[in-house]
């Protein structure tokens, strides 16, 4: 189901206050979309696509001010309740848009009372736990989901009395450029206007002039010469035979990305395999050597620079320095 896509569809139609209703039968499809992609859980536990997906169709309905039956709403909280919104920073961002559609439906006043309080509770759990798993340096998750964080700070309405905000939002300032796609920027540009996606359903659509003008932008000057990266993967799964299946130095041009490392490793030897699956946010590590990074068995492909430090980039955005050591790494969440 393209549930994830029709949902931001939605959401970024709304934002354009169209003067008509073109909508309605995407909306229809939304809810058709969710439906099908809760099949899934019949066999998996999840939905066919992911919490995050669903979330967001969830949300994207509420926005378009489209009531949604209990039954739904009640799978993100269970949701929510056992922990099953994923690891790391993903866990982040799944839980930040299942807890801005709960503040929606709730803020809107799409569902009774005591339903209300339920989706009150949750959300204020979800926030607590972000604030807690805040790092040193301000962010939340990793530099990728800490605008979702601030967004639901901003959505709750309780910037202006958490710490964690302010150090986030620091920490969301000092690394802007790594925002570099359509998506991430979608992503952190309400939140230093200080919106969230919620308040894309009391726009006040206005005739406004036309600001959008084309931007020439000059492409990267090319970087000289080569370098060499160490890649490491590793298996830290009990069915593993052994934990290093891999470790051989790659030479790449010097403004390489991990993601054209782990091409140019393919190159170089023929045994070593990868693959990746698109998402909104760029290429995510699906698979290394054949082995495959499954939701339902609660493993992924961890980004590590050597020995322990873990990646705030995806691999089609990383920059790896000469002679540093990667290492992809199957662990558990």
């Amino acid at each position: 189901p393209q549930t994830g896509r029709l949902a931001l569809y939605l959401l970024g139609l709304r934002a354009t206050c169209p003067p008509s209703e073109p909508h309605r039968a995407l909306v229809t499809w939304l809810k058709y979309h969710l439906e099908q992609d809760w099949t899934g859980s019949r066999r998996h536990g999840h939905p066919l696509t992911s919490y995050y997906q669903y979330g967001l169709g969830v949300l994207a309905l509420c926005v378009h001010h489209k009531r949604v039956r209990e039954e739904v709403i009640r799978r993100l909280l269970v949701a929510q309740h056992h922990g099953r919104l994923g690891h790391g920073g993903t866990a982040v961002d799944t839980e930040a848009v299942v807890a801005l559609a709960l503040t929606c439906l709730e803020h809107r006043g799409l569902v009774g009372a005591r339903l209300a309080a339920e989706l009150r509770a949750a959300a204020q759990d979800v926030s607590r736990s972000m604030a807690e798993a805040q790092h040193p340096d301000g962010i939340i998750g990793n530099i990728y989901s800490t605008p979702w964080a601030l967004q639901v700070f901003l959505a709750r309405g309780v910037c202006h009395t958490e710490p964690a905000y302010g150090r986030a939002m620091a920490a969301l300032l000092e690394n802007l450029d790594s925002f570099g796609t359509a998506a991430t920027m979608a992503q952190v540009l309400p939140v230093l206007h200080g919106h969230s996606y919620l308040d894309v359903a009391s726009m006040p659509c206005r005739e406004e002039s036309d600001t959008l003008t084309p931007v020439d932008i000059e492409p990267p000057a090319e970087v000289p010469g080569n370098k060499t990266v160490r890649l490491v993967v590793e298996c830290a799964q009990p069915w593993c035979l052994e934990l290093r299946l891999y470790d051989q130095r790659v030479s790449v041009p010097a403004a390489a990305s991990l993601l054209d490392v782990l091409r140019a490793a393919t190159a170089q030897e023929p045994r070593f395999t990868f693959d990746t699956q698109d998402t909104p946010q760029g290429p995510y590590l699906t698979q290394v050597l054949g082995l495959e990074a499954r939701q339902q068995k609660r493993n992924y492909w961890q980004l590590l620079s050597g020995p322990s430090t873990p990646l705030q980039m995806g691999v089609a955005d990383y920059i790896p320095r000469d002679e540093e050591t990667l290492l992809l790494r199957l662990s558990q969440w």
